[in-house]
């Protein structure tokens, strides 16, 4: 294939003729368009990554289709748009050489033919004529869906909890002081709750370890399921798991962990019996829950932030768990 910085006569058959037998036959999957946008080449590659055959898509301009259930325009028509606003400035100096300028750019495709999401990497070049215009544009794909698949499995193994797939105490920990350092700078209120599962050792020596690990996914899906969009969830370690509530008042804070207690106890997960004189025997398992803010002005660090709420959970279990606690 001729390079984008090369010249190609238009005018030879011959040239055009070996040049199209070369696109059809490469691997890699790319189309053409010409300066109108319109799709002049579609390759066999090209038929098998989207589903959709050259006959049904030369000569339109709805080549998106292969790739978005939406309009949205490919990386060769934003050449196509970007290379316009300079065509009259480039043909008027007649036979000078291309920049051989790319563009490349990588994205989740639809693919609605198809019926399955990829990831796709794209290339655009332009080709221009014996003048120095642009005559076509040639985009080649590559498919990094398996790549970016095992990108985003390590990216959760380092930040994902494995057991119930909440956020893991690395994850708090960096949220935690990026969301104090933005709420102090835009003076608004942070909360934080620490939810504590109440006799959870009994509970985990009564049903065993696999009994636990269900429990402790039951109650996480429930905490999640009353979050925000911009709330964080994490498991903060054992039975414990810690809730960030950005621009949240303690009171609005007493609200959240009051919904997920009453959530918790509405799983009618079945509690065991006392085994041990501190211990009172359970119906049902449910949660102490520890609730704290800081203020714009406040003087404490996220680190305090976090002993506050831990101050007001150990609160909570002394008056009797399956309650919140605040600050005194």
């Amino acid at each position: 294939m001729t390079s984008p910085s090369r010249h190609i006569d238009v005018e030879s058959r011959s040239g055009r003729a070996f040049a199209h037998q070369m696109m059809e036959t490469l691997a890699v999957p790319l189309f053409v368009l010409d300066r109108s946008g319109r799709v002049m080449l579609w390759n066999h590659a090209c038929e098998r990554l989207t589903g959709v055959t050259a006959d049904n898509i030369i000569g339109t301009a709805d080549h998106w289709r292969c790739f978005y259930t939406t309009p949205r325009p490919t990386l060769a028509d934003i050449m196509l748009a970007n290379s316009t606003r300079e065509q009259g400035r480039q043909c008027e100096h007649a036979g000078s050489s291309a920049n051989g300028a790319r563009l490349t750019a990588e994205s989740w495709c639809d693919m609605p033919r198809v019926g399955r999401k990829r990831y796709l990497a794209a290339d655009a070049s332009p080709l221009y004529d014996e003048e120095g215009c642009l005559s076509a544009v040639v985009e080649t794909l590559r498919d990094l869906t398996e790549e970016k698949q095992a990108q985003v499995a390590l990216e959760q193994l380092a930040t994902r909890d494995g057991l119930t797939g909440l956020a893991n105490r690395r994850c708090f920990d960096d949220t935690l002081l990026a969301e104090w350092t933005r709420a102090m700078r835009a003076r608004q209120p942070l909360s934080l709750l620490m939810v504590d599962v109440d006799h959870f050792k009994a509970y985990n020596d009564a049903n065993g370890h696999l009994g636990g690990d269900e429990c402790l996914k039951r109650i996480a899906d429930s905490v999640q399921s009353e979050m925000r969009a911009n709330d964080l969830v994490a498991r903060y370690g054992g039975e414990e798991f810690a809730v960030i509530l950005p621009n949240q008042s303690l009171k609005g804070a007493a609200i959240v962990a009051e919904r997920i207690r009453h959530r918790v106890e509405r799983l009618q997960v079945p509690g065991m019996a006392a085994r041990d004189q501190e211990a009172t025997p359970m119906r049902q398992v449910t949660v102490s829950i520890g609730a704290a803010t800081a203020l714009a002005s406040s003087d404490h660090s996220a680190s305090e932030l976090v002993a506050i709420a831990d101050a007001a959970l150990y609160r909570a279990k002394h008056l009797g768990r399956n309650r919140i606690g605040v600050p005194v």
